[in-house]
């Protein structure tokens, strides 16, 4: 299988967001929790049982500003009460009660491109529906229900634009300069593309890359093709890098009388990969996916034999 190899270049995205989850007390989960999350990543951890500001990275432990993560426990603990108090107004306007349990969840957060686009947002769901969001355009919260109006109506935007805007910003960047050896290193993609038979869909993989960000798209004689093509969630790696794939069903006519090519575009490559679906064997993948088959069940048996000859029997 060829790879051919065209220029091109991906924004770099540093993100910073905040999960708080406020829930009615009478059980044995916190009342209320803060996780703070670096590209995607846990990084900070808060509770209202402990009141701790817990460090998840290392790269965080070894930074060096004190008065920063008092700011940040201090901040987490208003967080705390202004969730718990968020939580009562909401159970008020809906009608409910805390005798059974309930869930307020809040997500914000920000990102920042290396090119100096900044986005963010600030949203609000009650146990496990949208209920109230931000929009940054109209500087107002849109209610996903009427009957949390009210709060709409009532509630100030600034505090949640400032962070966002503000706060929000310089954290990530604070953040990226602490762990710059980890979050701006930049792991090239292993790529390949594999078809059980030739009926079955085609799929483009890539795997072993970081950051997260990645696109896999596909052509058809030259033109993008966004037909019958599924793009998969990206998964993280063990290692710490992800993998994502992206399938594509296509007749073995139209694969025969078409050049289909899969483009893998990602920051560590200077120039995108190009795969040729013509370049495909697909008896050769089959057979290696037959063979490492046959060796995994060669191995179990040959463990299977060792352990009853250690016992004895």
């Amino acid at each position: 299988m060829q790879i051919h190899i065209h220029m091109t270049k991906m924004i770099t995205t540093h993100s910073l967001q905040y999960f708080f989850t406020t829930v009615t007390p009478g059980i044995s989960l916190p009342e209320f929790t803060a996780v703070g999350q670096v590209d995607a990543e846990q990084a900070e951890y808060y509770d209202s049982n402990n009141r701790t500001l817990v460090l998840k990275v290392n790269w965080l432990k070894k930074s060096d500003d004190e008065e920063h993560w008092k700011m940040k426990l201090q901040s987490a603990a208003n967080q705390e009460e202004l969730n718990k108090s968020l939580l009562s107004e909401v159970l008020k306007l809906l009608n409910q009660t805390k005798q059974k349990f309930h869930t307020l969840q809040r997500m914000t957060g920000c990102e920042l491109d290396d090119d100096g686009s900044k986005r963010g947002y600030d949203q609000f769901g009650y146990d496990g529906e949208d209920l109230v969001r931000l929009d940054l355009n109209s500087e107002t919260w849109i209610a996903a229900v009427p009957q949390v109006l009210p709060f709409t109506q009532t509630s100030s935007t600034q505090p949640s634009i400032q962070f966002i805007q503000h706060a929000c910003i310089n954290w990530v960047q604070k953040y990226v300069k602490y762990g710059k050896s980890v979050l701006e290193r930049k792991d090239r993609p292993e790529v390949s593309l594999f078809q059980k038979n030739s009926s079955s869909p085609v799929v483009c993989h890539a795997t072993g890359f970081f950051p997260k960000a990645v696109m896999i798209t596909w052509q058809k004689n030259g033109e993008d093709l966004n037909e019958d093509v599924e793009l998969r969630e990206t998964l993280p790696n063990q290692d710490g890098t992800f993998q994502k794939r992206s399938i594509l069903t296509v007749s073995p006519e139209e694969l025969k009388n078409n050049n289909y090519t899969c483009v893998i575009q990602h920051s560590s490559l200077e120039k995108e990969l190009v795969l040729l679906v013509s370049d495909l064997s697909v008896g050769l993948i089959v057979g290696v996916m037959v063979g490492a088959l046959l060796l995994v069940i060669i191995i179990c048996a040959a463990v299977f034999i060792w352990k009853r000859r250690s016992s004895g029997e």
